[in-house]
């Protein structure tokens, strides 16, 4: 072992070969590799195993980054890029090839001096810690591949399953159920409301939150926020029945997903306090289908798809770049004071809500091409 960022027990090893970054990549058949840092000179993603003929263009995967691209609202991040993604192979007369689809986003509105004050300082809530402690270095321009900017690629990537799964009849549908204690009322839901500033399918819960947040702003702070998601058109049986389950599968990929902190299906947590009477989704027969009378399960049995819509929730935390000043250390071990500069989202989950629709695609397409070995 040698040294650490400090001393104590926190040491790393010395020899970079063995200092490896693994985890980039996800899926079995369907299998995305995300690149690049949020300061470097871009990021994208390399989407392996995509079946050919599938129309696809920069258009269609281009429409899904503009929502989460920063910039479009008082409750983003000031940044302004423009994410416009470039099909570098895969792909041609507008149909997928069956060979890798590579996907670059450059960056083009860094500003890295920002960070220079706290490049030997570990910022409370972030990675900075646990980075360098590893790896004996880490890239503190805008948290490197920490940063949620690295979502980009997932969404590109996301695009393209999107397209697959709507070839199936499947579609994804995620939005902002509440933000800090501000809920939707379940009774006003609009999802064509969801296309405000803050995704929230109900109006006058979107404009509370938003007076909730301009406060927040006002005082340096941020704040956390629950994301649901919904899918439809799923066939019974998608999902394997012990590890590569649906619901583990989803819930890895969106807890991959840098500040989701937990995940719910169907009644969640709720079930505690249930009773198996209650909790179980009574079937009977809809024609020559075989339906559920309720969907306390959201959607998955057994670790496959049931033939309901999928249903889950994510908990997004408060965003940890705040402008207030914090305590924390420094990687010589001193106790310091830091305020954070630069330009931060006071709310995270308005533009991670296409990045949840974006590892859920990902996730189905990955296992709805591996059931199609399920069976002669």
């Amino acid at each position: 072992m040698g040294r650490g960022p400090f001393p104590g027990p926190y040491a790393v090893y010395e020899r970079s070969e063995d200092n490896i970054m693994a985890g980039s990549s996800f899926g079995n058949l369907f299998k995305v590799t995300t690149w690049g840092e949020s300061h470097g000179a871009g990021l994208g993603a390399v989407v392996d195993g995509c079946p050919a003929g599938i129309e696809i263009d920069e258009e269609f995967i281009q429409s899904y980054l503009d929502r989460r691209k920063p910039g479009q609202s008082e409750f983003t991040t000031k940044r302004s890029e423009a994410d416009a993604v470039k099909i570098m192979s895969g792909v041609f007369e507008g149909k997928t090839t069956g060979t890798p689809i590579s996907l670059v986003i450059e960056n083009t509105s860094q500003i890295s001096k920002d960070y220079s004050n706290i490049k030997d300082v570990y910022r409370p809530g972030h990675a900075d810690f646990g980075f360098d402690t590893k790896y004996g270095f880490r890239d503190y321009r805008g948290g490197g591949r920490s940063s949620g900017r690295e979502t980009a690629g997932r969404v590109a990537a996301g695009a393209i399953a999107m397209k697959l799964l709507k070839g199936y009849g499947i579609e994804i549908n995620a939005y902002v159920t509440q933000i800090g204690d501000i809920a939707i009322d379940r009774n006003a839901f609009d999802m064509e409301e969801a296309k405000n500033a803050l995704c929230m399918p109900d109006k006058v819960a979107a404009e509370k939150a938003s007076e909730y947040l301009k406060r927040l702003i006002s005082e340096k702070d941020s704040s956390g926020a629950m994301v649901e998601c919904v899918v439809t058109g799923m066939p019974v049986g998608i999902g394997e029945p012990v590890f590569d389950k649906l619901d583990a599968r989803l819930a890895g990929a969106i807890m991959s997903i840098g500040a989701v902190k937990g995940i719910e299906f169907g009644d969640g947590f709720d079930v505690v306090s249930s009773r198996g009477s209650e909790n179980n989704d009574e079937f009977f027969m809809d024609g020559d289908r075989v339906c559920k009378k309720t969907n306390h399960s959201g959607g998955i049995l057994g670790g496959m798809s049931d033939g309901a819509d999928v249903i889950f929730r994510a908990a997004f935390k408060p965003t940890p770049s705040i402008y207030q000043k914090q305590n924390t250390v420094d990687r010589n071990g001193k106790e310091v004071e830091i305020e954070i500069q630069g330009r931060h989202d006071p709310i995270i989950a308005p533009r991670a809500v296409v990045v949840v629709e974006a590892m859920t695609a990902i996730t189905i397409a990955d296992l709805l091409l591996m059931n199609k070995s399920s069976k002669a």
